[in-house]
């Protein structure tokens, strides 16, 4: 690899940077069986943490996993044509005889698999082939308690049932068959604090108390220098602490956004010399240049009341009170109401995260690049 920070996923141990403690956690708690909610803001590297926890020795050799992501599901149905796909995915390069079994007890859809030129199935359902989600889903978990080997499934964004209007039901109904599935260990990995919260720890909630709560916090500054500094030695270069440092810290340690601004300290690093503090605030601006038009495209497509209270929060960094008079009158926002309908439609675009009453924009670079032009 060229560049040994990865701004794409996850590429393998060499690449990940500590965990240490979360990973040896996980590990030893699914694999005694206990099914976990694991919480975090988005970007602080969750989906990396648990594809960590798949490639353990212990788990890649005894367990199947699944890892299903259903950020962009709206309803059950698409909820059980992600979990259906994805599990066939994963089985078919381990064989025929692994892969069959789960079509064999996949019975509502049978007839829908396809097969391409070497006889290998293809999940190529649109929504409206699956008739019955209730009833593959029922299947779907009768795969998992019979497979032949244990299961661990991590179901990622899972606060994104709770959109799931016409399956009022679904926390019930998952809770159920999780609680019946012997066989299978899950992982329900969320972003959204307030919602994970009121899923697992509310008592009037299916969930309640049916899981143990992980908190993931931020990777340390101390663990992300030594992290960094080690890819820069291996490829024959260096980087000062304090410039780990000072990308940590602008970034509030969101992980997506240092490992994005030292892939591009790397990048204009020759080898043989030393990344210095000086030229982290020209990688960032070398980044803000090639969001441009993007964050300017967004900003345009924002009806104005949620523009206003968008720039507003933006200004302040982290906002408090927002529905305060105080606040309303020094950003000249208009009433209440206003801005309570612009704030619930930006969180649902994922534009600004909520924490404790504290917002701020979603996304650190569109932060500063909304302070660079307009504040």
């Amino acid at each position: 690899m060229d560049n040994p920070f990865v701004t794409k996923g996850y590429a393998g141990p060499e690449y990940f940077c500590d965990r240490v403690k979360e990973t040896s956690q996980l590990e030893e708690l699914t694999t005694n069986g206990n099914n976990i909610a694991l919480i975090s803001p988005r970007r602080v590297g969750k989906t990396d943490l648990i594809r960590h926890l798949f490639q353990q020795p212990r788990i890649k050799d005894k367990y199947y996993t699944f890892h299903i992501d259903i950020y962009a599901t709206s309803s059950l149905r698409d909820f059980v044509n992600v979990f259906g796909r994805t599990i066939l995915n994963e089985l078919k390069p381990k064989g025929k005889i692994v892969w069959e079994r789960f079509l064999h007890l996949l019975r509502s859809l049978r007839s829908e698999i396809t097969y391409d030129i070497n006889n290998f199935p293809t999940w190529s359902l649109g929504l409206g082939d699956i008739e019955h989600p209730e009833t593959t889903l029922d299947e779907i978990f009768e795969y998992l308690g019979k497979a032949d080997k244990p299961c661990i499934v991590c179901i990622d964004e899972f606060q994104q049932i709770t959109k799931y209007t016409e399956s009022p039901n679904i926390e019930a109904t998952l809770r159920t068959h999780m609680q019946k599935c012997i066989n299978a260990t899950f992982i329900f990995s969320g972003s959204k604090r307030h919602l994970m919260g009121e899923i697992f720890t509310s008592p009037s909630r299916p969930f309640y108390q049916s899981v143990l709560i992980m908190n993931l916090r931020p990777i340390s500054a101390d663990k992300y220098v030594e992290f960094a500094q080690k890819q820069f030695k291996k490829y024959g270069k260096n980087i000062e602490s304090k410039a780990v440092e000072d990308v940590y810290n602008r970034y509030d340690a969101v992980t997506s956004c240092v490992q994005r601004l030292l892939n591009v300290l790397f990048m204009k690093t020759l080898p043989n010399q030393c990344c210095t503090d000086d030229m982290v605030e020209g990688a960032e601006e070398y980044i803000l240049d090639l969001f441009t038009e993007t964050y300017s495209d967004l900003l345009d497509k924002l009806p104005e009341k949620q523009r206003e209270v968008f720039l507003a929060i933006a200004k302040e960094g982290k906002a408090k009170a927002i529905t305060s008079r105080s606040f309303i009158k020094r950003h000249h926002l208009q009433t209440v109401s206003v801005v309570t309908a612009a704030v619930r439609s930006l969180l649902d675009k994922d534009l600004i995260t909520e924490d404790k009453g504290v917002y701020t924009v979603y996304d650190p670079f569109f932060a500063l690049w909304l302070h660079r032009e307009f504040i």
